[in-house]
């Protein structure tokens, strides 16, 4: 095994759409470096390379390596998928084109949709376990011999094995497995219940066809990018952040590729309960304003919410323990346009890194969000990143007269002003996701803004929604990298279990709560990085008799008893629904178990350095600008983020410049700054 390592110099590596973020934290010096290069789409290892280089990051030297990686994300959502053959149960071969129903679009019969594996890959042979687990069809290994050489001859790279009602006995899928692994030539095969013990088929077959389709791709870029470090001279394991929010090794995520989907917004809301809880702050609703779209989701008590009932897009559920984040197509590089109707429209369509907003001079002649905001004076034109050729002003001026301005009558600078009050309501929409359609008030949270573009809407949607705080970390733009590189351990495990209440074994219940967190700990104490203590989190996933969908409860530490998860379980569907069903009886369907093992704390008053910092807020101030808001014009003063003295306080119009966003303050909030240089603002 591995030397245990994690309290030496660590970095922080995200991967983004347009850009790889590093942040490398020494914490015996108190000193922190930041980098920010360009996301290499064709080999993202270059990137994580180019990161490191110029973070000045001695690989030798490095303790700790925890990234956070899209590879998984991308490949499906663009369906770039590996070769993936399926083997399953005679009569269901179907089961991940019936699905459920549901349609593409609310409203109409119309859109599309394509398995996650074509039909013709995907044989039937003979075998049948029931619901109850007892044999109806043998096996047939003669049948699965020939659709394991028909899959072979196909070209495919992967395998999945998904039996029907293998969760409650797995005898079958197990030794196809067995025979499987002695015939693939690679190590990518995907056992349906060792990666989901569900009863549901088809979410259990979806996720298992994912994680067999990513499998090749992830295992090849991790064995590229653990090659590239070790010939920098970096000595120790490289960990992966999953999407439930914790890190695991690289050496384990293979096998479990689907885990690493929501790689990159998980390590985020890390950051953000991480803040949070530091800044008084352990209620949050967290809102990643990126080039492309905003991720929002909700933390309470200092934890993110977590689901295993993700879907990634239509008809593509990832049943496997994820941070909760819900998405809009609403960023900085989001097109704006007037529709046939003539209604101003914003999004979803995006510029994208290429061409990108006008402003970024790179060929781009559709007005975006980001336009938008340099029109209002939100946006400096001399400090934006990442620039190719300048774009005057009148020239991004005229588009909008042109383009969005003639058809609604209004001049540049009004249908800016419309374009970003059409976005903040979207995002706005998009927060109301994860509070207020959730039975749960967002004016008992603080919003937790972050992302390249997050700060410059954050107080607006704030008060859009009512929300009494907005907290801005010491560096939003690089968040989702301090993510990485403040995560902790982390292994979810379900099991199904299928049964009323009223009739569930408790101590069959206890030993499989107990078996649960007896393998996370064992798998925490495997991995390589210090730990200061090991939490259990334990769940059930419940419903009413005849219903569909689940509700999680949370399990207490100690024994419990059928009328007590019973009333937990009630508690829960009226706090989330404000209806109380005693006459039905509850379902236990699964039982959940989280093994966090926590890592030392990090000080995150070094994101800013402190030697920087001026004695006044006079000294912090660089000059005025013209900036519009709701209310009109304002004479503006600009602040340079770096430089604001600790403790310092102003009130808004505000302006507040920094290497990775820039921060909108408006008419009349009140700012003030904490001793981990997080702002926090009062929304007036």
């Amino acid at each position: 095994m591995t030397e245990r390592t994690g309290g030496g110099l660590i970095a922080g590596i995200d991967v983004g759409g347009t850009f790889t973020d590093l942040v490398l934290v020494d914490p015996a010096r108190g000193t922190v470096r930041l980098a920010k290069t360009p996301t290499t789409p064709g080999n993202q290892a270059q990137g994580v390379m180019a990161a490191l280089a110029a973070g000045e990051a001695d690989l030798a030297a490095l303790d700790l390596i925890v990234h956070g990686t899209t590879t998984t994300t991308n490949a499906v959502l663009e369906r770039k998928l590996s070769r993936t053959g399926l083997i399953t149960t005679e009569g269901f071969r179907d089961v991940l084109e019936l699905g459920r129903r549901t349609r593409p679009a609310p409203y109409g019969m119309t859109g599309t949709f394509r398995p996650v594996i074509p039909r013709d890959l995907r044989i039937e042979i003979p075998e049948r376990m029931d619901a109850g687990g007892d044999v109806v069809t043998p096996l047939d290994e003669g049948a699965l011999r020939a659709a394991l050489d028909a899959l072979l001859a196909a070209g495919c790279e992967s395998l999945v094995i998904h039996f029907l009602h293998s969760y409650a006995n797995p005898a079958h899928e197990r030794r196809a497995g067995e025979i499987a692994r002695g015939v693939w030539p690679n190590a990518n095969v995907t056992v349906g219940h060792e990666l989901l013990a569900e009863s549901r088929e088809f979410e259990r077959g979806v996720t298992a066809a994912v994680n067999a389709s990513v499998q090749p791709l992830l295992t090849r870029y991790l064995d590229r990018l653990r090659g590239e470090l070790a010939a920098g001279g970096y000595a120790h394991d490289l960990l992966i952040v999953n999407g439930n929010g914790g890190m695991v090794s690289s050496m384990l995520t293979g096998r479990e590729a689907a885990k690493t989907v929501m790689s990159g917004p998980a390590s985020g809301v890390m950051a953000a309960a991480y803040t949070g809880r530091r800044a008084g702050e352990p209620n949050l609703i967290t809102y990643d304003m990126g080039g492309t779209s905003t991720d929002v989701s909700l933390i309470r008590g200092a934890t993110p919410a977590v689901s295993s009932e993700i879907e990634v897009e239509y008809a593509m559920p990832i049943h496997l323990p994820m941070v909760d984040v819900r998405t809009v197509g609403a960023g900085g590089g989001s097109i704006a346009r007037v529709t046939d109707a003539g209604l101003l429209e914003v999004g979803p369509d995006s510029a994208g890194a290429m061409p990108g907003p006008i402003c970024y001079g790179r060929g781009g002649r559709l007005p975006t969000i980001s336009d938008a905001n340099l029109l209002l004076g939100r946006l400096n034109p001399a400090s934006l990143f990442s620039v190719d050729a300048p774009v005057t002003m009148e020239a991004v001026a005229d588009i909008f007269a042109r383009t969005l301005g003639a058809p609604l009558g209004l001049d540049a600078h009004e249908a800016a002003a419309a374009v970003i009050r059409i976005a903040n309501a979207r995002m706005a929409g998009a927060t109301r996701m994860v509070s207020v359609s959730l039975g749960i008030d967002p004016r008992d949270f603080a919003l937790f803004a972050f992302g390249g573009a997050g700060p410059l809407h954050a107080v607006a949607i704030a008060k859009e929604l009512g929300i009494p705080r907005v907290l801005i970390p010491g560096r939003p733009g690089i968040t989702n990298a301090l993510g990485c590189a403040v995560a902790d351990l982390r292994h979810d495990f379900v099991r199904s279990v299928g049964r009323a209440v009223a009739d569930l074994d408790m101590d069959e219940a206890h030993a499989i709560l107990a078996e649960q967190e007896a393998q996370g700990r064992a798998l925490v104490g495997r991995e390589s990085v210090a730990v200061e203590r090991v939490d259990v989190l334990r769940s059930a996933d419940m419903q009413f008799a005849g219903q569909t969908h689940l509700l999680r409860v949370p399990l207490p530490d100690g024994p419990f008893d059928r009328d007590t998860l019973q009333s937990l379980f009630e508690a829960a569907y009226f706090a989330r629904f404000r209806v109380r069903l005693p006459e039905i009886r509850a379902v236990l369907v699964t039982l959940a178990t989280s093994v966090i093992g926590v890592r030392p704390e990090i000080d995150l008053s070094v994101l800013i350095d402190a030697a920087a910092r001026r004695a006044t807020l006079a000294e912090a101030r660089d000059g005025t600008r013209r900036v519009r808001f709701g209310d009109g014009w304002h004479d503006t003063p600009v602040y340079r983020r770096e430089r604001l003295p600790e403790g310092a306080s102003f009130t808004g119009p505000a302006i507040v410049e920094q290497m990775d966003t820039t921060v909108v303050i408006e008419p009349g909030d009140r700012v003030t700054q904490d001793r981990d240089g997080n702002l926090i603002v009062e929304v007036g």
